[in-house]
């Protein structure tokens, strides 16, 4: 086959900090962005002779303008030094982020200043584009082969939640070149005007209360969240080392509360959208689910939002008084796998509480003291590494009695040599 990229793919790339968030900056040959990289629209798909088709039942784009652009990269002339932005491991699939340490794309510091190590573990489409896409997909419209192996600039977004991403995008192109508010949303679906709650989908509301959880002097979670966005109220990774304390992405946030009320965020945005293509439909047209799958689901679609927000509150503040009131700093329950694992096992717990209408912090307390003994600064989860988070959360569930040493042996000898003696 003519054309392949070797996997795992790494290559030099820079460290960014900006205002609005942090990205690196890497240049990638175009067949592997093709191999990795789609739009909410279409995809390029590898074919036999090594040439790529575009396939998407929503194709939008301008196909004269792709065999335009085609045939300028065939020129001796071709030249795109602005880059394409991309939003690293999210779900073509579902929308959700994916933090499997043997699929994501993952940047490593060399130590030297910004500089680092960009990995593409593998091939699999992983990475939104956020702009840029007829830059890319004109690639699908050359006549010279070799020009797919061109380097091309991007700047790469971890941990961006989608309505982030369409953010970027709009802002972007509204000041550089004016786009509809309508292309926005059907790139992206979500309205650039304020909607009302009751259109959020749902992961436009776990952003909304994402931010109020670190916004909100009550919540457990109150400055540990960092926003991709310039304000004045959340720590940044760096001021939260100095200072001793702990901080998680925004998107691991989003991610953890999405999960609560939809097991595909994309499919529900999709049917909220409605067959008026710009006009969003409200909650109440989705569908319900089992309880045990998405158990802030049907708060959710009747659009009680303090229920919801207030059982989020007391599940942390549950969280505090077993889990970390008593952890020493730099314990990996505050980690970003450890909150990930506190999301998971939320779900099991929340739709406990839900179910017996009951989402006191003592209904919650009583159920997670029993996990006090584990000991998550143990070296065993330094050695667990990119597993931490179904390690903590195995532990958790062998604590709690949601697991027994028969369903898991190995991970139940794991948790015996965590706790604390």
């Amino acid at each position: 086959m003519a054309g392949m990229t070797n996997y795992p793919f790494q290559t030099p790339a820079i460290f960014v900090s900006q205002p609005f968030g942090d990205f690196i900056v890497a240049a990638l040959p175009a067949r592997l962005l093709l191999d990795t990289c789609y739009s909410d629209r279409l995809e390029a798909c590898l074919q036999p002779d090594g040439s790529y088709r575009l396939d998407g039942s929503q194709r939008r784009l301008d196909d004269k303008r792709l065999k335009e652009i085609g045939g300028f990269i065939d020129k001796g002339s071709a030249s795109f030094p602005n880059s394409i932005i991309l939003a690293a491991n999210y779900s073509e699939g579902d929308g959700f982020e994916v933090t499997d340490s043997k699929t994501c794309w993952s940047f490593e510091p060399t130590g030297e200043s910004n500089l680092g190590v960009l990995t593409v573990p593998k091939n699999g489409k992983l990475a939104a584009i956020i702009d840029g896409q007829h830059r890319l997909f004109g690639f699908t419209a050359i006549g010279n082969p070799a020009r797919m192996d061109m380097p091309l600039v991007c700047s790469i977004f971890f941990g961006l939640p989608k309505p982030y991403q369409a953010r970027l995008f709009a802002t972007i192109n509204s000041t550089q070149k004016p786009v509809s508010k309508s292309q926005t949303y059907e790139l992206f679906g979500y309205n650039l005007e304020e909607e009302a709650e009751e259109q959020w989908t749902p992961d436009k509301f776990a952003v909304f209360i994402a931010r109020k959880l670190n916004a909100d002097s009550e919540s457990p979670l109150a400055g540990h969240v960092i926003v991709p966005a310039e304000n004045d109220f959340s720590m940044t990774s760096a001021s939260a080392k100095r200072s001793g304390s702990w901080v998680v992405s925004l998107a691991t946030v989003v991610e953890g509360v999405v999960r609560l009320i939809s097991s595909n965020p994309k499919k529900d945005a999709n049917k909220m959208a409605g067959e008026e293509r710009y006009v969003g439909l409200k909650r109440e047209v989705l569908e319900p689910v089992d309880l045990h799958k998405a158990p802030l689901r049907e708060l959710f679609r009747e659009s009680n939002d303090e229920m919801i927000y207030a059982t989020l509150v007391n599940y942390f503040k549950a969280v505090v008084l077993c889990l970390w009131k008593d952890a020493k700093p730099g314990s990996f329950i505050f980690k970003t796998v450890g909150i990930q694992a506190l999301f998971d096992i939320a779900k099991p717990l929340i739709a406990s509480a839900v179910g017996d209408r009951d989402v006191r912090v003592e209904h919650f307390k009583k159920k997670l003291e029993k996990a006090s003994r584990i000991d998550f600064s143990h070296q065993q989860f330094v050695n667990a590494s990119g597993a931490g988070r179904t390690k903590i959360r195995q532990c958790l569930e062998f604590a709690i009695g949601l697991a027994d040493a028969d369903d898991n042996k190995e991970a139940y000898q794991f948790y015996t040599r965590v706790l604390r003696s």
